[in-house]
């Protein structure tokens, strides 16, 4: 079930889907001259799991700009759509499918099911210096994580360590908002607008590379 489609500042367009079960409804949904190579595709996936999130991403996609697009994985793992009419980036997690585009900028999208063991590993990834409301701990550190993902996805970049190369600046999370965030691995040094906002059972956070946007709040 399609939750959302919003154009949003600067020229992108994010989406939101509730993941369902069954892979038949998400695979008739797909445009018909797409569903054979699909069910080929999903036939030589043994998880029922990754079946349903592959094409609920797919599924999406067209919901989202109307017309076919294939998406394919850089040696990196990041996805790309083959006609590079949009940037591209795409999150998953037990109950929703998350997916950002834009035609002109790098962008990042991280959705992150609500739960307490990101107490157990908070310490591998928040620095003692980054600020957490102890109130709404689990949420706050997850938000952490989120940001740090979406980061990830923005930056060519490989052996990054969340904790020594990724911070977020103090903030006491909302329902949504935004925060700041930055890198240290590149000699750059990149500031990130992140935007987030608590979904029920999940957290999301996402970002658009543009620089200009982001010059503009500090001057």
């Amino acid at each position: 079930m399609l939750l959302r489609k919003e154009h949003i500042d600067g020229g992108g367009l994010i989406g939101i889907r509730k993941i369902t079960d069954n892979h038949q409804l998400l695979l008739e949904a797909l445009p018909q001259n797409q569903q054979k190579a699909a069910g080929e595709y999903i036939s030589d996936i043994r998880s029922e799991r990754r079946i349903i999130e592959w094409l609920t991403t797919r599924v999406l996609l067209f919901e989202l700009l109307g017309e076919e697009k294939i998406i394919d994985n850089r040696l990196d793992g990041r996805p790309f759509l083959i006609d590079n009419s949009y940037k591209i980036s795409i999150s998953h997690t037990r109950d929703y499918v998350a997916i950002l585009l834009h035609k002109h900028y790098t962008v990042g999208i991280d959705v992150e099911t609500i739960s307490e063991r990101v107490i157990k590993l908070a310490d591998k990834f928040i620095s003692e210096e980054e600020y957490i409301d102890s109130s709404q701990k689990v949420i706050h550190q997850l938000l952490h994580w989120s940001a740090k993902e979406t980061m990830f996805k923005m930056m060519e970049e490989s052996e990054i360590d969340f904790k020594e190369h990724l911070h977020v600046q103090a903030f006491t999370p909302q329902e949504k908002g935004v925060f700041q965030a930055y890198e240290s691995k590149t000699n750059e040094q990149k500031t990130f607008q992140i935007h987030y906002e608590i979904l029920p059972n999940a957290v999301l956070t996402w970002a658009v590379d543009n620089e200009k946007n982001l010059s503009q709040l500090f001057f």
